[in-house]
């Protein structure tokens, strides 16, 4: 299994032979957060989107982070 790198949170990353596309996992967060794409660029930006996205999600809910790995709701 391959990694690549946003900020702190690491991604696991596979090739989908169905769909013909890399699909990723952040593994050091507590939520599934994924994120696919058709190329290394591709993914790359897609990991970079969903864990924004992800973290725009935590702030509007007052989730407070503690770190990479866990959540604190207030």
């Amino acid at each position: 299994m391959n990694t690549i790198k946003y900020k702190e949170y690491v991604g696991s990353v596979d090739f989908d032979d169905e769909i013909d596309m890399f699909h990723g996992r952040v593994s050091n967060m507590r939520d599934v957060v994924s994120f696919y794409g058709s190329s290394v660029k591709e993914l790359r930006a897609a990991m970079k989107v969903s864990i924004e996205e992800y973290l725009k999600f935590c702030k509007e809910r007052s989730i407070e982070f503690l770190s990479s790995d866990f959540c604190k709701f207030d």
